[in-house]
C-alpha cells in the first residue's frame, strides 16, 4: 500500500491497487501517461476516476486519464499543489496555493472557458478555447499574475480564470 493524495478526495487515504480489466487498464494507462513528459512516465502514480491505481509511482505526480464524462481528450498529470487546487475546484471551495505548482496536459484538451471555471460549454461570452499541449502553473501570490495577459490567442502564456481562486498560468508548448 502507498499513501496517495488523489484528485477527488478530501483526505489522504491508503489505497490498495485494484485489478482493472487488462484492455481497459492499458487504454486508461496510455491515455493518462500521454499528459506527462516521457521523463516522468515510470515515476508517476496513475489512477482512474474510480480511484483504482493503474501504476504506482515514486514522484509526487498523479496522472489521470480523460474524465469519462468528457468526449475527446483531456488527461492530466498533477503535482501535489495542483492536487490540492483540483480538490478545491471540484468541491467549489476557496483556494490559495501555498506553493508553486506545475501540471501537465501534454495531450491537450477539448476546451474550457477562459473566464468561468465552471462553464460546461461554449457561449457567446465565455471565451471558450481548445488548447493543444500545455503546462499549467499555479503561484502562491496572485499578484504575480497581474502583469501577464489573459488573451489565449496572444501566441504565448496567459492567465486563465483570472480574478478567481483558480487562476493559473497556461503555457502552450510544442511537442515537435
Amino acid at each position: 500500500m502507498k499513501t496517495v493524495t488523489y484528485l477527488a478526495a478530501t483526505l489522504t487515504l491508503m489505497i490498495a491497487a485494484t485489478p482493472v480489466a487488462s484492455d481497459n487498464h492499458s487504454r486508461l494507462l496510455a491515455d493518462a501517461l500521454s499528459a506527462a513528459p516521457v521523463s516522468l512516465h515510470d515515476k508517476v502514480t496513475v489512477m482512474d476516476w474510480d480511484n483504482n491505481v493503474l501504476q504506482e509511482g515514486s514522484s509526487n505526480y498523479v496522472c489521470f486519464p480523460t474524465p469519462p464524462t468528457l468526449q475527446g481528450t483531456a488527461p492530466m498529470c498533477l503535482d501535489g499543489p495542483w492536487q490540492k487546487w483540483a480538490e478545491a475546484w471540484m468541491n467549489k471551495q476557496p483556494h490559495t496555493p501555498s506553493e508553486f505548482g506545475v501540471s501537465y496536459m501534454l495531450a491537450g484538451d477539448e476546451g474550457a472557458s477562459n473566464i468561468d471555471p465552471y462553464a460546461e460549454g461554449k457561449t457567446d461570452d465565455n471565451q471558450w478555447i481548445k488548447e493543444g499541449p500545455h503546462i499549467m502553473i499555479i503561484v502562491p501570490d496572485p499578484a504575480l499574475l497581474d502583469s501577464l495577459p489573459t488573451d489565449p490567442h496572444n501566441g504565448g502564456p496567459y492567465v486563465m480564470w483570472k480574478g478567481t481562486d483558480y487562476a493559473h498560468i497556461m503555457v502552450p508548448v510544442s511537442m515537435e
